[in-house]
Formats: structure tokens, C-alpha cells, sequence
């Protein structure tokens, strides 16, 4: 059996791309860090990591509004500047907070192959103009090794209408989930087309994959509606509870049953596991 690279995985000759999460190949991994990151961009990884904006309208990379959860300091993040930062740590490993001008300068030697998501976690009213003006003075030149996704569809609109080379992406779960319980699938597959072809017009769509299987039972597939309009798919977060036993028989039913829906990436946070535990299960 081949080692695993956490790249991808093949069913039915189609590949299925497997996601660093928060940047970790494995849950052991320190969150959000630049090391792997760098390891990644070497190997053509897809990679995602969350970004809060700051009060200057650059951008850092965490995923709480606030301080206190992952770093050292304390307070709101969108009210503080680049030089409020630079002395802060992260909690997990003491190493310095990664902000956008890091990433960009880290880019620029990135496989061509290798994807960055950019998953905006503020609001475009938030972010604002300043910060869509960040965005495209260091990313100008960079735009083919990133995605920037949000679940703010006006966020994403605003990307689209400010940096049009930018690729981009749309999470629309929760807004579905809300529908799904309100009114049913039929009215979930209704939205789904509506945003598909809406203004964005979203590169990704961004699902997380119990709501997948869900809807599959219900004879919806929503993967294959997004590939009928020529989307991508990303299921998340799929993560083995025992990356060095493998799949769990409940496991391996919802991964086995989410892969032959075909979608074009998985996220997890044990990609070196998965695609390990994936090669044992398809040797027999």
C-alpha cells in the first residue's frame, strides 16, 4: 500500500481532493500553522484557514471574533490593528498570530497545484471596503492559489465586483438548514439553484456532509444539482474520531456513502489518516 501523501483519494476515477482544515494534516497538528502550511504549498495541497478582519482592514488569521479563545491577548479583534497583534501568541504552541501579509509573502512559492481558502468569518459590513481594498493590493498577483469563500452572500458579491480574478466560494448551509426545517428539501433544492445561479457566481459550494447524506436519503442529491450547474463541491469537516484505527463501521458507512455522491473535496482535519484508512478499506 502507497504512503499517504493527505492530498486526495479516487473513487470511480474521480478524485476527491481531501482538505487541511484550520491548516492541520492531522488533529495533532498545531492550529493554524504556518509550517504546515508551508509543507502544504510544497505538496499542492488544498488547504483552508479562517480569517477575522482587523481595525486597520488588513486581516489575521483566526476563526472567534475574539482574543481570548486562541490567542494570548484579549478583546475584539476587528478593533484591533496590526501593531496590536504582533507581540500576541497563539494559545496552542506559543508561535506568533499569522496575518494576510504573511500569507501573501508565503504565496508566492506556492505548488501550482495547491489551493488556499480564504474563509471569511466577519460580515461585508464588518470588513467593508477597506478590507476588499486589502484583499486586492496583496493578492494581485496571487489570485490562481486562492479561494476566498464566505457565508455572507453580499461579502462574496463584493469580492466579485472589487477583485474579479479572485476565485470564490459560498457556504449557504446554515440559510438551507434553516429552510430544511422550516419547509422541507423541496424548498432546500429550490434555494440551492437560486444561489447557484445567483450574482456570486460561486466557483465552490461549501456543504457540510451530514446534511449531504441526509438529503441523498430523501432523493435529493445535492452534489449532483451543483454539478449540473458546473459547481464544485466541498463536504465538511470529516474527521476520524481514531486516526490510527481507522474508520468505525458508522464511519465507514456516512464516508463511504458521502464519497459515491462524488464530490470534488472533503474537508477533515486527519487527511493523512483518512486517505490511509481509505487505501486499507479499498485493499480489502
Amino acid at each position: 500500500m502507497a504512503d499517504a501523501s493527505g492530498l486526495q483519494i479516487a473513487f470511480e476515477s474521480h478524485v476527491i481532493l481531501l482538505k487541511w482544515h484550520r491548516l492541520r494534516r492531522r488533529m495533532a497538528d498545531p492550529l493554524f500553522s504556518a509550517e504546515v502550511m508551508a509543507d502544504g504549498f510544497k505538496a499542492g495541497a488544498s488547504m483552508e484557514l479562517d480569517l477575522r478582519v482587523r481595525a486597520d482592514g488588513g486581516f489575521v488569521v483566526l476563526h472567534d471574533k475574539e482574543l481570548e479563545g486562541e490567542t494570548s491577548g484579549h478583546g475584539i479583534i476587528a478593533q484591533k490593528s496590526l501593531a496590536d497583534l504582533r507581540d500576541l501568541r497563539m494559545k496552542d504552541g506559543n508561535r506568533p498570530l499569522l496575518t494576510s501579509e504573511d500569507l501573501a509573502a508565503m504565496l508566492q512559492s506556492a505548488h501550482p497545484n495547491a489551493l488556499l481558502q480564504f474563509d471569511m468569518k466577519d460580515d461585508y459590513d464588518v470588513i467593508g471596503e477597506k478590507g476588499i481594498a486589502h484583499l486586492a493590493e496583496h493578492l494581485q498577483q496571487i489570485s490562481a492559489s486562492v479561494i476566498v469563500s464566505a457565508g455572507s452572500l453580499e461579502l462574496i458579491l463584493a469580492v466579485k465586483e472589487k477583485l474579479p480574478h479572485l476565485r470564490r466560494g459560498i457556504d449557504p448551509t446554515d440559510k438551507l438548514s434553516g429552510i430544511y426545517k422550516a419547509e422541507g428539501w423541496k424548498a432546500v433544492e429550490k434555494q440551492l439553484l437560486v444561489d447557484l445561479r445567483g450574482p456570486t457566481e460561486p466557483e465552490t459550494i461549501y456543504l457540510y456532509w451530514p446534511m449531504l447524506l441526509n438529503a441523498a436519503k430523501a432523493g435529493l442529491d445535492m452534489i449532483a444539482l451543483c454539478h449540473s450547474e458546473a459547481k464544485r463541491v466541498d463536504a465538511w469537516t470529516f474527521t476520524l474520531k481514531d486516526p490510527d484505527g481507522g474508520f468505525s463501521d458508522t464511519e465507514w458507512t456516512n464516508f463511504s456513502a458521502l464519497v459515491a455522491l462524488k464530490p470534488d473535496q472533503i474537508t477533515t482535519d486527519e487527511a493523512l489518516a483518512t486517505e490511509r484508512a481509505w487505501l486499507k478499506r479499498a485493499a480489502g
